[in-house]
């Protein structure tokens, strides 16, 4: 009996965790598919005499919003592979190469990750002004690694401390260099932590509003999020729920996609460090 009821809570839950992740973003499919006065008639199903096409029309056809779109491309891409490319050789060397205040230093990325944005705005805003970046792709780039380069050490760090020390120590007996043991022995065993650590970095950077919102200044420079956050309606009380809930589905569905093209990788990647090879 005792069983029965623990298996119960625990689909329960499992359907509680599941509802209160989807709906939110089921509730804004249905939404985008609304306009003027049905946007306030409150309805949990789809209906085809209040659902149009218009929002998603209108987002994709006026103002910058594909040109938001793929400056937010361009920049999370540039992103995830800086960060990538960093975080595996320093990896390397936090989680291979023995040398005094190794931990001080893991500490110290992981405290890094800690900072909340806000707190080195100002300065930031300062440097990239002084460098006259302002409007452009290192910018955002460079803005971004400082929250994000922290967690790609981090996690390939932990990583790779799992992987066989023999491997290495056979690639050394061959006399392979260091760069030739990271790029032809560990990274073919890294590929699920790259992906994971790789999709995390890049919904990250896709997400981020608060830097693009500073480092910006006009819509042909902006990237989604903020392009979002600055709809406007005809009037200044005016909020266009529609285009807002149409803009949000278009930036989230590209998401979605990658997880489910990349599950199995994913759920590889962080499962696979808590198993010694």
């Amino acid at each position: 009996m005792w069983d029965l009821v623990k298996k119960l809570l625990f689909y329960f839950g499992v359907v509680l965790i599941v509802f209160l992740s989807v709906f939110p973003f089921y509730y804004a499919v249905l939404t985008s598919f609304k306009t003027g006065t049905s946007l306030f008639q409150v309805s949990y199903l789809p209906s085809l005499s209040t659902s149009t096409w218009e929002n998603y029309v209108g987002v994709l056809t006026n103002g910058s919003f594909p040109r938001n779109l793929l400056n937010s491309l361009i920049v999370a891409s540039i992103t995830v592979g800086v960060s990538l490319m960093i975080g595996v050789t320093a990896a390397f060397a936090l989680a291979r190469v023995r040398f005094r205040g190794r931990g001080l230093v893991l500490m110290t990325i992981l405290g890094i990750s800690m900072f909340p944005q806000i707190a080195v705005l100002a300065g930031l805003f300062e440097l990239v002004r002084a460098f006259n970046a302002i409007n452009t792709v290192p910018a955002l780039v460079f803005s971004y690694l400082i929250f994000i380069l922290p967690f790609t050490v981090w996690v390939l760090t932990t990583f790779m401390r799992d992987l066989p020390v023999e491997m290495e120590e056979a690639a050394i007996i061959d006399g392979a260099s260091p760069w030739i043991i990271i790029r032809r022995v560990f990274l073919p065993l890294m590929w699920p932590a790259l992906v994971t650590t790789g999709l995390l970095a890049f919904i990250a950077a896709w997400n981020e509003f608060l830097f693009a919102l500073t480092f910006t200044t006009d819509n042909t420079h902006r990237t989604v999020p903020v392009a979002i956050g600055l709809l406007s309606g005809a009037s200044e009380h005016e909020i266009p729920w529609g285009p807002i809930m149409a803009a949000s589905v278009i930036v989230t569905v590209p998401l979605i996609v990658l997880v489910l093209i990349f599950q199995r990788k994913i759920i590889s990647g962080l499962t696979a460090g808590g198993v010694k090879g």
